[in-house]
């Protein structure tokens, strides 16, 4: 089986990890052009071009594959590479660039995306953060055929993953990524010998896991703990829920609901409690343990080492526009 990979992070890097190990003749590896990243700003290429480097494969980075787009010299020039690697199947996972109808019936068999979602449940790009914010007891790998709609092709395997109740996007991340390379190896191997029967994806539950913006992990102390909590998870690592306190805006990496009720006196965003097991904080209906936190410019720490730098006391008031003490 002679394939073209097209993918950029590291969701993408680790499937094709597991798709070279298999032994696929990955004749075209696609990926993002390098972009500026870290203190210095410097120009550094992503997982996948990487870990393709590494092993020695060819490597294509064209701004855009749309000939009559904005970049017409790149999509001309990829076009010219993916018609001579003559590849039986495409496989795309976190690519980040739209496929016209050229590419997607380039290859003999098209072209086979790695979807960490349960399709219909979540299309989009964000499907993990979606399904955790949410609060879905499940999610997986579809493994789908692409068509030039918004992850509608049909669905050609899939495996179920359950949600635990502590992870975070990272976490759940890590383990979608293997699960997606492994399955991908199966149904290449099954496509080469005809053996995948493609499914409709069901027309009821359709949701759409748009993109993850920043402003989105500012903390509403005045929804439901539970909520706040899962949304923490879901902006973990990326873009951490976020809070102002005494002047300072506070990044939130973990917290837990507790099972006490909340005292009549509290108000949403109000410290309750302060100690090595946290920070105790009202929300509207419950009470939000915080264990992990991190000041602008330090480092994220557990809550015992984080008290020890930055002073947090009962009666101050997280949220925008708030006093630093309730009166």
């Amino acid at each position: 089986m002679r394939i073209i990979f097209a993918g950029t992070p590291e969701f993408a890097r680790v499937a094709l990890a597991e798709l070279h190990a298999a032994g696929f003749e990955v004749a075209l590896v696609l990926t993002q052009p390098d972009r500026p990243a870290g203190r210095g700003m410097k120009l550094q290429a992503s997982s996948v071009k990487q870990f393709a480097l590494e092993k020695n494969l060819s490597v294509a980075q064209p701004r855009s594959l749309r000939l009559d787009g904005k970049y017409p010299q790149d999509a001309s020039a990829a076009r010219e590479a993916i018609r001579a690697v003559q590849a039986d199947a495409m496989v795309v996972a976190a690519y980040g660039l739209i496929l016209p109808q050229w590419v997607l019936t380039a290859p003999r068999l098209g072209c086979f995306n790695i979807h960490a979602s349960l399709l219909s449940r979540w299309r989009g790009a964000a499907p993990i953060h979606r399904a955790i914010e949410a609060g879905d007891s499940q999610t997986g790998i579809t493994i789908m055929q692409m068509d030039a709609g918004l992850d509608t092709g049909d669905m050609l395997l899939v495996q179920k993953l359950a949600i635990a109740a502590v992870d975070t996007t990272a976490s759940l991340h890590d383990r979608l990524a293997v699960l997606g390379g492994r399955l991908m190896v199966e149904a290449l191997e099954l496509a080469a010998c005809g053996g995948l029967s493609p499914v409709p994806q069901p027309a009821q539950g359709i949701s759409y896991a748009h993109k993850i913006e920043k402003h989105e992990a500012a903390i509403d102390w005045a929804e439901s703990a539970a909520v706040i909590e899962r949304r923490i998870r879901a902006f973990n690592p990326f873009p951490v829920a976020a809070s102002p306190v005494a002047g300072e805006i506070l990044k939130i990496w973990t917290a837990a609901v507790l099972p006490q009720p909340l005292p009549a006196h509290a108000s949403p965003g109000q410290v309750l409690a302060v100690g090595d097991f946290g920070v105790d904080v009202a929300a509207a209906d419950g009470v939000l343990r915080l264990t992990r936190l991190q000041k602008p410019g330090g480092k994220a720490l557990d809550a015992a080492q984080f008290l020890r730098g930055f002073a947090l006391a009962p009666g101050m008031v997280f949220g925008p526009d708030q006093p630093e003490a309730a009166p």
